[in-house]
């Protein structure tokens, strides 16, 4: 496989840069304000666990409690859980793909969904994603992109790293293209109900198409990546259970202290997201006072969904000696669009993180 350049670049400064205005995950929590979130029957689950092997499905309770919080009409029996979401977007998409077939992925995107079909085989074709159309799926010219071979679409809402989301109406439209042609729809939601879309929440794409695959994670809108903990949604058991088979592969199963603690903040939900919504509208606020101030430098289309967004920047340099120049002197590290593969003079800015404010002042001092 190719080099991972957004992982490759943030081990290069991630523990270094004391300010990082890139991030991508919603302000972590500490173990301690997890287990203070417990009630009597998951202290009991915590003080008496064995750290032995764990299903290779995903602890039962968690499953449920997955399906509980972020589904509406699906059971414990259609979520398989991972070692995070990149482990499932491996296996799923190992499973999906296939040399000789043909899938469509949108970008900017993370590496993995595009990196991910062409190591087994498959012909891609990447659609480039427009600022001009509020980088939102052109319909038209993803029919234009279908094959005789074409297997399925991947997308990926709240949008990395344009913050865009996808409405019900306009996925319930992607819906009934897949429909028409027999396609998978392979949605990648792990940034879902974090941030304030201008409509409400379109619902999980594996609750309303039977070949829909929907991902979910700890790590973004819940902010805690260390957990190690995503998993997969999909009405179709006979295909989780094939996707099991390559995890048996990968990290066979999860950490058991890391399943409980997922468990106790999914049923501690409405605390964990009002708390990092709350600083998202916030540092929000702050962004968009900057991006009036600095017009004549920045500008972007407000992001409605997640904790990322895709800023143009309008200087005569080019983005990546910007950054550079901005990490060297100040300390503070953006990710340039090249980090992405993507052409233009656009970098990604992060906003889940209680010192935003802190990394934008230096920013400011940096541009003056």
């Amino acid at each position: 496989m190719n080099i991972f350049k957004l992982e490759e670049y943030l081990a290069k400064y991630e523990f270094t840069a004391p300010y990082l205005l890139c991030c991508s995950d919603a302000e972590s929590f500490s173990m301690q304000e997890v287990l203070a979130l417990a009630n009597n029957e998951e202290k009991l689950l915590w003080q008496n666990l064995t750290l032995g092997y764990t299903e290779p499905q995903g602890l039962p309770l968690l499953r449920k409690g997955i399906a509980s919080a972020q589904y509406h009409s699906l059971q414990s029996e259609h979520i398989l859980c991972f070692a995070g979401a990149e482990d499932g977007m491996f296996c799923a998409l190992h499973t999906l793909c296939e040399e000789g077939s043909h899938v469509i992925v949108f970008s900017p995107c993370y590496q993995s969904l595009l990196e991910i079909p062409v190591e087994k085989g498959a012909e891609v074709t990447e659609i480039v994603l427009k600022e001009e159309n509020e980088w939102k799926i052109d319909l038209t010219e993803l029919r234009a992109a279908l094959k005789k071979n074409t297997k399925g679409i991947i997308i990926n809402f709240p949008h990395n790293p344009t913050g865009q989301v996808i409405t019900q109406q306009e996925l319930q439209d992607l819906v009934d293209l897949c429909k028409e042609y027999d396609l998978w729809l392979f949605s990648d939601e792990v940034y879902r109900l974090l941030g304030k879309p201008n409509e409400s929440w379109s619902n999980p794409a594996a609750e309303i198409y039977n070949k829909a695959i929907s991902v979910g994670v700890m790590s973004k809108a819940y902010g805690m990546p260390g957990l190690r903990i995503g998993w997969i949604a999909c009405k179709d058991t006979n295909l989780l259970k094939k996707i099991e088979y390559v995890k048996h592969y990968t990290t066979i199963c999860n950490s058991a202290p890391s399943e409980i603690l997922a468990l106790i903040a999914l049923r501690n939900q409405e605390v964990i997201l009002a708390r990092n919504n709350k600083i998202v509208s916030g540092n929000l606020l702050l962004l968009d006072d900057f991006i009036n101030k600095y017009s004549a430098l920045f500008s972007w289309v407000r992001p409605e969904g997640g904790c990322v967004g895709f800023v143009n920047y309008k200087g005569s340099e080019s983005v990546d000696d910007f950054a550079q120049r901005l990490v060297r002197d100040k300390g503070v590290l953006l990710m340039p669009a090249s980090i992405y593969s993507h052409t233009s003079n656009h970098f990604r800015i992060g906003f889940g993180r209680k010192n935003m404010g802190q990394a934008l002042d230096r920013l400011i001092e940096f541009i003056r």
